[in-house]
């Protein structure tokens, strides 16, 4: 594997699967396998999983690590191709790419979409543009439209926790009172079509995903309908696709509550965190049995270890 952006990079998704729970019962199998590399992890946003799973994903394998918060730690970077360079930002990513191209092995990005204009998000020109001149293999630590990392870390922890051979995987639109990227939830749904579930979208209408992520899943609107026999329920906000970056509405009957979560086949509950505690969830979902998300979370670090070691080993 030369980068990891999206699934579109893996060759065996149940190979990857399994890898992350075999690093998971040995965390230090390979840990000659970064001997002498570098991974450089450049966040153009916050972080709290995504940093800390990864960092210790690669010192597992035995890279050295350096992180930098880009804006805050060194120049802001310009992305386009051609501009007149008389504004705020310092430095051009041809540089830039390619000297911590020259510094780093393996370089892995952070950056948020800004849900301002829809072609430029789903450009991923922040992925493009290093992939094109740092000359090293890139890996998506989120991205303007995906989250894949987090997304095999979701595989991992449905393929522990399923008790069917083809189990109902509901991910469902959450209320939230400002605009959230997609990114989460395209990549969780790209990621579901090749696994042996059935997945269901529920949300209200007018936040419909981009077709090319919904795959073969089933929307429904009626979001008690749709948990009706699920096995895992996976939450989630996303602003909308179709009139991009708009909250059309904060129903605050689709957070998730116990009454909810009575509708379905005795289902877990999933989500990416963080997450706003009555808002989104109730406490006595997240707090109770159903809940799975830390070991959602801690599954991070083993996704990352997988999706690190294949691209090891291909170098």
């Amino acid at each position: 594997m030369k980068h990891f952006l999206s699934i579109n990079d893996v060759t065996d998704l149940n190979q990857l699967i399994t890898s992350g729970i075999i690093s998971k019962r040995n965390p230090f199998g390979d840990a000659d396998l970064g001997k002498n590399k570098t991974i450089g992890l450049l966040f153009f946003n916050s972080s709290l999983r995504t940093r800390l799973s990864t960092q210790k994903a690669a010192q597992n394998l035995g890279l050295n690590v350096i992180m930098m918060n880009v804006g805050q730690d060194g120049w802001g970077l310009e992305m386009e191709e051609g501009v007149i360079m008389n504004g705020d930002k310092a430095e051009h990513v041809k540089e830039a790419a390619a000297v911590i191209g020259r510094y780093c092995d393996i370089i892995g990005i952070r950056s948020f979409a800004g849900l301002q204009d829809r072609e430029k998000d789903y450009r991923e020109i922040v992925f493009e543009q290093f992939k094109k001149y740092a000359e090293v293999p890139i890996v998506n630590l989120e991205s303007a439209t995906r989250h894949p990392l987090q997304s095999l870390a979701d595989c991992i922890t449905i393929e522990e926790f399923r008790v069917k051979e083809r189990p109902k995987v509901v991910l469902t639109w959450l209320p939230h009172f400002k605009a959230l990227p997609q990114a989460v939830a395209n990549s969780f749904c790209e990621w579901m079509n090749p696994m042996n579930v059935e997945l269901v979208i529920t949300h209200p209408e007018g936040y419909d995903l981009a077709p090319e992520f919904v795959g073969k899943g089933q929307v429904i609107y009626d979001q008690d309908k749709a948990l009706e026999g699920a096995d895992f329920v996976y939450g989630k906000n996303w602003s909308s696709y179709n009139n991009y970056g708009q909250v059309l509405t904060s129903d605050p009957s689709w957070m998730i509550t116990e009454a909810k979560m009575s509708l379905t086949d005795n289902g877990k509950f999933m989500h990416c965190l963080p997450l706003r505690r009555n808002m989104k969830v109730a406490d006595e979902v997240l707090d109770g049995p159903r809940s799975l998300v830390i070991e959602q979370a801690a599954n991070r670090e083993w996704s990352a270890q997988a999706a690190l070691r294949e691209i090891l080993i291909g170098m």
